[in-house]
Parts: C-alpha cells; sequence; structure tokens
C-alpha cells in the first residue's frame, strides 16, 4: 500500500464498487498495514461509504482517521449481532488506536480489585491501555470525592491490604494492631481465606449489601453459639456498617427488586457527557459518566455506542435486567439479544416517556447538566493551553496525554530519571515513574545526560509495553537531550510521536529536524503549561535523586563501623530511624537491639563519639 485511498481516486472507485450489502466488520488500515480502526455495520456498502463520501460531515478524530487510510478489509457475517461480537473480539485483541471513543475521557476514576495479585487490593485508579485480565474494574464514577469514601468505608469494615509494599520485612504494622488489615506482608492469613474478603467487599460494590448482611448475620450466630464472642461482634459491626450503607443509598423508584441501568446525556457544541445511574433493588450504587469531544452523531446511536463500549468490559453478573434511555436507540432489538445472551435472562431497553420511570430518566439528565457546566468551567483554561500547544507544535490535534522526562544528579553521582504525566492539563500522578540509571560509564565525576537520556527513553518505549502512548513528549533540555531521545525513538520505531525539548535559559522549544528554536512569551498559556510539567518533572526527580544519597550517605557512615554487616545496619535504622538519632543514643539503648552485643554497643557508640 503505497498511497493513501482519498489521494488514488481510481483505487478508491474501485474498492468502493466492490463493497457488498451483507453485514460485517471492516478493519480501517495505514500505509504500513497496521489496522488503526475496526468497526462494525449492517450493510457494508452504506457504512464504509459515508467514511469517503465529499460533504460527509465526521467529527475531527474521524477526520484524522480517514486522512490515515491507505486500505481496508472486510469479514462478513450473517447477521448484525454476529458482526457486533466479532468487532468486540477483534478490538480487544489488537486494540487499534482509533477504537477508542471515549479516547479523551480520562476525568472520571475506576474502582480496581486487582485479583491478578495473590493478596489482591481495592484502590482507584485511572486506567489506560491494556489491562491485566484478572483484575476487576468499576466505573468510571462522576463524583472521585465519594468513590475515595467508599474505598476508605470498605477498608474500615472488612480487613483489607492497606499498603502496597510491606512497611517492616520481620513484623506486620499498625494495620494489623487496630484490625485494619489481617497481616497481609507476613502471610499470617492465607490467599484463600483473604480472597474471601474481598468477594465479601466486591458484592458490596456491586450492591449485593443485602445478601452480605444476610450471610454475616448466620456467621454471627454460629460464632455466638460457639461462644466466640469477639468474632460476633465483629461480625456485629459489619452489619451496622452495611446497613447504615444501604440506607444512603436508597431511592424512591418502582420495582424496587429489578436492577436497572438508567442512561442520559447533556451535550453543548464542544462536548458530550453521559451519566449512567446504577440502580439494585431500589439502591444507587454507582453514578457513572463519560465525556468526550462533541460529534455529529444524534443522541440515540450515540448514547447506543457508549453502551456498547461500557457494556463490553462488564462481567454478566453486573450487567442490569432493564435499561432506560433518554432518547430511542436506532437497533435496540440488537443491543438487547446481546445482552441478553451475555447475562443469561431477558435484558430490556426501554425510553420511558411518563411515570416514575421517566422522573428517573429526568434526575439523570439533570445531573448530566450540572457535569456538563462543571467540566466547562473547569477545561476552559487547560482546554486553551493544549489547543495553543497544537497550534504551535503543528499537532493533528489538541495533546491530551504529556509525558516529560528529566534527569537528576551531582557529578554524575546517582544518576536518576523522572517522568511525570499530564492528561488534560492536569498531574495524573498514579503514571510518574522514577528510574535509577543503570549505566555503567555513568558514575562520580563521569556524568552523561546525552546517554541517561537515551537510556530512559529506551526503557519507557520498549517493545510489548502495555502502556498507553503519549500524545505529544517533552524533554528537559537543549538539542543534545532532544536528539538522545529522538535516536532511541527511531530505533524502537516509536518516532512518529511528536517530541520536543524545553531548554530553561531562554525557555527555548526545540523540534527534531529544526535548527531555530521555537520562542513564546512568557504570558503564553502553551508555555506556561510547558514550563509547569517540566518544573514537575524536575521535581519528581530531584526528590528521588536526594533520597538515593541520603540512603547512600547513610549507609556509608555505618559502614565504617567494624563488625556491622547489612543486617545489623539494618536492625539500627528500624529502631532509631536515622544515623544523627543513633549518634544520641546511649550504649544501653544501642545494646538493646536485637542483633547488637553489649561489646558492639561500645564499639558503635565510640565511632560517634571518639573523645
Amino acid at each position: 500500500m503505497s498511497t493513501l485511498l482519498l489521494q488514488d481516486s481510481e483505487r478508491l472507485a474501485l474498492r468502493m464498487s466492490e463493497l457488498p450489502v451483507d453485514p460485517g466488520v471492516y478493519l480501517m488500515k495505514d500505509l504500513e498495514g497496521a489496522v488503526i480502526y475496526i468497526g462494525k455495520a449492517k450493510n457494508l456498502r452504506n457504512r464504509v461509504r459515508t467514511y469517503f463520501q465529499a460533504g460527509t460531515e465526521h467529527s475531527p478524530k474521524t477526520q484524522i482517521m480517514v486522512q490515515q487510510v491507505a486500505d481496508f478489509e472486510l469479514i462478513l457475517t450473517d447477521t448484525e449481532a454476529e458482526a457486533l461480537t466479532l468487532e468486540e473480539n477483534l478490538v480487544k485483541d489488537r486494540q487499534p488506536r482509533y477504537n477508542i471513543l471515549l479516547k479523551d475521557d480520562k476525568q472520571y476514576p475506576f474502582l480496581c480489585i486487582t485479583w491478578s495479585e495473590e493478596y489482591p487490593r481495592i484502590l482507584v485508579c485511572r486506567p489506560r491501555g491494556y489491562r491485566k485480565p484478572k483484575d476487576k474494574y468499576f466505573g468510571p464514577y462522576v463524583d472521585a470525592g465519594a468513590l475515595h469514601e467508599t474505598v476508605k468505608f470498605l477498608k474500615r469494615v472488612f480487613p483489607l491490604r492497606q499498603r502496597p509494599t510491606p512497611v517492616f520485612k520481620d513484623r506486620p504494622c499498625i494495620n494489623y494492631d487496630m484490625g485494619r488489615c489481617p497481616g497481609i506482608c507476613q502471610r499470617l492469613i492465607t490467599p484463600a481465606d483473604y480472597r474471601r474478603t474481598i468477594e465479601e467487599a466486591q458484592q458490596v460494590i456491586q450492591g449485593k449489601t443485602d445478601e452480605l448482611v444476610q450471610a454475616l448475620e448466620v456467621r454471627m450466630g454460629d460464632a455466638a453459639e460457639e461462644l466466640h464472642f469477639e468474632a460476633a461482634a465483629k461480625f456485629r459491626d459489619q452489619i451496622q456498617n452495611l446497613e447504615m450503607l444501604s440506607e444512603r443509598q436508597k431511592m424512591s423508584i418502582p420495582d424496587p427488586g429489578i436492577s436497572r441501568d438508567a442512561v442520559a446525556l447533556a451535550a453543548d457544541s464542544y462536548r458530550v457527557v453521559v451519566q449512567i445511574f446504577q440502580v439494585r433493588k431500589g439502591k444507587l450504587i454507582g453514578r457513572l459518566g463519560f465525556s468526550f469531544q462533541a460529534t455529529q452523531e444524534e443522541p440515540g446511536p450515540l448514547l447506543q455506542t457508549v453502551l456498547e463500549k461500557h457494556y463490553r468490559s462488564l462481567d454478566p453478573e453486573d450487567l442490569p435486567l432493564e435499561i432506560l434511555t433518554q432518547y430511542e436507540l436506532p437497533t435496540p432489538e440488537l443491543l438487547e439479544a446481546w445482552l441478553s445472551e451475555s447475562k443469561g435472562r431477558k435484558v430490556t431497553i426501554k425510553a420511558p416517556q411518563r411515570q416514575m420511570k421517566a422522573e428517573l430518566i429526568e434526575l439523570v439528565v439533570r445531573n448530566a447538566e450540572l457535569e456538563l457546566q462543571r467540566l466547562t468551567r473547569s477545561s476552559d483554561v487547560h482546554q486553551q493551553a493544549l489547543v495553543r500547544l497544537m497550534e504551535v507544535l503543528d499537532l493533528p490535534s489538541p495533546p491530551q496525554r504529556l509525558e516529560c522526562y528529566d534527569i537528576s544528579h551531582i557529578q554524575g553521582t546517582d544518576t536518576v530519571a523522572s517522568r511525570v504525566v499530564f492528561v488534560n492539563g492536569k498531574p495524573c500522578k498514579a503514571d510518574y515513574r522514577h528510574y535509577k540509571i543503570r549505566d555503567p560509564k555513568i558514575q562520580a565525576g563521569q556524568p552523561d545526560d546525552f546517554a541517561s537520556m537515551a537510556e530512559v527513553i529506551g526503557r519507557r518505549f520498549k517493545p510489548n509495553q502495555s502502556e498507553e502512548l503519549p500524545d505529544l513528549v517533552v524533554i528537559d533540555g537543549g538539542k543534545g537531550q532532544l536528539s538522545s531521545a529522538r535516536a532511541v525513538m527511531e530505533e524502537l520505531g516509536v518516532d512518529h510521536l511528536p517530541t520536543i525539548g524545553l531548554a530553561k535559559r531562554m525557555e527555548e522549544i526545540f523540534k527534531p529536524q529544526q535548527s531555530k528554536p521555537i520562542l513564546l512569551d512568557h504570558r503564553d498559556v502553551g508555555l506556561q503549561l510547558l514550563q509547569q510539567i517540566r518544573d514537575e518533572a524536575h521535581r519528581f526527580a530531584i526528590t528521588y535523586h536526594r533520597n538515593l544519597r541520603g540512603k547512600r550517605m547513610t549507609t556509608s557512615a555505618l559502614d565504617e563501623i567494624p563488625g556491622l554487616g547489612p543486617s545489623r545496619q539494618d536492625s539500627l535504622l528500624k529502631r532509631f530511624s536515622s544515623v544523627p538519632k543513633l549518634c544520641k543514643a546511649s550504649i544501653e539503648e544501642i545494646a538493646g537491639v536485637p542483633g547488637i552485643s553489649q561489646k558492639l554497643a561500645r564499639v558503635i557508640y565510640s565511632h560517634f563519639h571518639p573523645s
């Protein structure tokens, strides 16, 4: 494929004439043969032709995608339902970059249970790109504050893993003493028993609080009969907390025994906000939200596209039995058939016009409108900066994900690098990363910022990375650092990513293959955003560098004491937390540390008090 379809009118006309009227899936490909978009259609001829017809209005994302299409592949199916299932499987397998309808929807967090780990955690995150198949995600939730409160509630009611890594090597932390953690770091509970606790917490997230309360009441009664009153009291406290949560979640709606989702949207000329109220047994267990750039699609088809994407990510047990929509969907029977097959029970889709179900939809509409107003106010400044960067750097669209890299060291000593990530103009700290430079040539007295930058870029963009690629890479430095980074990116095949260097002396912006830098006024909102992410990368790098240097200097001070090996050094630092505090300790206090004899204590004391 040597040319793009839009640039070869004869080949385009030929390919359009070959299109069948059957249902199926189409795979759009670029010049290199890579699949960039996958879609389904009831009539492939009608659907695919719309992409290339003159005068057809498309969203900015679709316009950009069509301009990169060099060819397409078709897979015929017997029915549209089969095409929907095939499209789902192909998208999961190939993950084309233009297949993410909600690509710019990074406003809302998810709740994740890391079932891929031996001892799963419950955490709030904003996942992008590849997700581990065993991990379970809920969301995205509109109210981040309420989501964090939910996680706190779960960790208060259930003894759960509190930290990603242990505080101590040989004993549990204070969370174990408080009953907040079952002592996972010391394996004081088996993985199977702990996973049963996680399953109970998951029931709360899924709105199955009543079933859980009933099970806990049985266990409380059994514990009381066996005279295990302390265990019975814990079950009682859990039941009381869960009942209080249920009272707060109750809503006045018809048919409280039916699980249903109510879906509505609000839109302006720039943005669309979709909200989903998850109601289970009369309780509002989740308020989910999606936001993305405005498109030319009508509200009904847009809602159906969002619902198809959303329900693909859910397990059958999490699917509702009834879906209420603000607008009529174009093919509700197709979505009903697909969801019913996945659920194993009949799933219905309605657009209610009156009575209490319509009132529920009105409630969702009001919430979507309020969220649209909030996002518009908060994003104006950030969006202006992103649009300005698009104009200045000649980017195809405003960069949603920016990554900035910085190097920190003192004359080659303790050389480290940092990566900070901004999404929609705001820090995304969950994606920050530290790198300890491994190049043996870089050591005290032999700094090499160019080699250090090349190493960290190579580690970030090495093949088979699961992280989402950035829309703009910012290198803290001038032409040298930028050239080092670009050389590695070309070797790894990611040189298509827009990359710039930002030199601090005059805030010059360097682009590859351009000798003259771009100079912006210090009041320029685009430059201010670049300065913000560069300063954040510098802060993050230097903090890590100082920590490493402090640990090294501490270790060096203890290394000078004869008879004090690494194990005893760790014991002393655990007891006194720092070398200055150890200096102030008496011989008796030092000898009280496990593994430190009276004789060694005197040696340590004498080292710090030579007089």
